[in-house]
């Protein structure tokens, strides 16, 4: 069999057994048209319903696709890390479970990383029916994002092609444990290029994604690619040393015109006031030191129940940042080259 680039696909999934199964024949009707040998990795975040069966069935009739069920729901951001690194691809596709990413971008994408390109984002054209509220919300923070941390994430999402060093470097180089995936792919540059798509409705069921943990992941979007929350505390401060002033000028200017200074009420309200700026000052550092807190833990970002199709692929972990998992990706590739020729 002659040499092919090799692309892995990894899909993060919670509560997507109703429509795993399409998915994956969805992608692989795509891989199948290009020249290419290729893996199809589902990641199943600690599901409560059976998508990690509906994966095993698929995986047992099915060599080139495999599967790894996290111990718990650790996140989207962990499902996507446990896939980078178990994949052996000379590329990754990164790719939701729910179908909003079409899996017809795919050879687009292909094209664009044989082209040169590295890192191939597929950026959203349209949004799909989503709410005025949610379109707003996003849009605030990928405003807040690309002005405070310097990356551009304007209509981004997790939908991307990266190239085998770009894999190397987010896994091997960058441990932070609270990660946020999108903007680590814009920071690390290299060339990159931007592909638009639209949107689709979901196939089944609906958004797990809560109100709670749309927030903690801005959070630690802004924390991790910026220290402008920290300099707001700064501004504070100043602020209320401005409100200070103001007032104790009212008070002094009263005094020396034989006027009643103003009582119990601007007290309680200036009170109030600087109560406020500091209660806020120190939100904003404790979120910080929590972050900190967090990263010095040093716990594992997740942990692996079971998997299937794969136990002979799951790369060890790198002696040394120069080898960069080059030995197991190289024999991960080759079982796959294996299997697709015993097809």
């Amino acid at each position: 069999m002659t040499a092919k680039d090799c692309i892995s696909v990894v899909i993060p999934a919670y509560r997507e057994a109703p429509g795993i199964s399409s998915v994956v024949a969805a992608i692989e009707q795509r891989l199948l048209a290009e020249d290419v040998a290729y893996e199809i990795i589902v990641v199943d975040d600690g599901s409560p319903d059976e998508t990690f069966l509906r994966v095993q069935e698929i995986a047992a009739r099915n060599s080139r696709v495999r599967g790894i069920r996290l111990s718990r729901n650790f996140g989207k951001e962990a499902a996507l890390l446990a896939g980078l690194r178990a994949s052996v691809g000379d590329a990754v596709v990164t790719i939701d479970a729910d179908m909003q990413h079409p899996p017809a971008m795919i050879p687009s994408m292909i094209r664009a990383w044989r082209g040169g390109a590295v890192v191939v984002n597929a950026v959203k054209r349209s949004r799909g029916r989503e709410s005025l509220l949610d379109r707003w919300r996003a849009d605030l923070f990928n405003r807040l994002a690309s002005k405070l941390g310097g990356i551009d994430l304007r209509s981004s999402s997790d939908f991307k092609l990266l190239d085998r060093q770009v894999v190397n470097i987010l896994v091997d180089l960058l441990p932070e444990k609270k990660r946020f995936y999108r903007g680590l792919a814009q920071w690390i540059g290299f060339e990159q290029v931007n592909l638009p798509f639209d949107v689709e409705s979901r196939q089944t069921g609906e958004s797990s994604w809560a109100a709670r943990e749309l927030i903690g992941l801005a959070l630690t979007a802004l924390l991790s690619f910026t220290s402008a929350p920290l300099r707001v505390v700064t501004l504070l401060g100043l602020l209320a040393m401005l409100v200070g002033v103001v007032i104790g000028g009212d008070a002094m200017w009263s005094w020396l015109h034989n006027r009643a200074v103003s009582g119990f009420a601007t007290t309680i309200m200036t009170l109030l006031f600087l109560g406020s700026l500091i209660m806020i000052s120190l939100g904003i550092i404790g979120e910080y030191i929590a972050k900190i807190y967090d990263e010095i833990k040093a716990r594992p970002s997740y942990l692996v129940a079971s998997t299937c199709g794969m136990a002979e692929l799951r790369p060890a972990q790198p002696r040394t940042v120069t080898g960069l998992r080059a030995a197991p990706v190289a024999e991960g590739k080759a079982l796959i080259q294996r299997d697709v020729a015993a097809l």
